[in-house]
């Protein structure tokens, strides 16, 4: 099985969709945006959650590229953030922890 963060880098998705993420990523609140795309409850871990939330991306993007009509761009661009945030903290947890 791959690390989550390998398996994060090999993603390919549009340039705008990952532009508009990186943009959005500045004002990341963890609590504020996995409660409102994972569902209410007990937060889970930075490892978890973002492999949640690439599950669910996964799904966004095959109706992204089917042209489905239930395709939100918002929705796409809001997991593309937390993605984005939830790496970020992986990334300096594990820095942290190693020094």
């Amino acid at each position: 099985m791959q690390d989550v963060m390998t398996m994060l880098s090999a993603l390919r998705r549009p340039q705008l969709l990952i532009r508009a993420a990186r943009f959005g990523q500045q004002d990341y609140n963890r609590s504020r945006h996995l409660q409102r795309i994972l569902g209410y409850g007990s937060l889970p871990g930075p490892a978890a959650a973002l492999m949640r939330l690439m599950e669910l991306e996964r799904g966004l993007n095959e109706q992204r590229r089917e042209n489905d009509a239930g395709y939100s761009l918002t929705r796409h661009v809001d997991l593309m953030i937390a993605m984005m945030g939830e790496a970020q903290l992986l990334r300096t947890n594990r820095v942290s922890v190693v020094q």
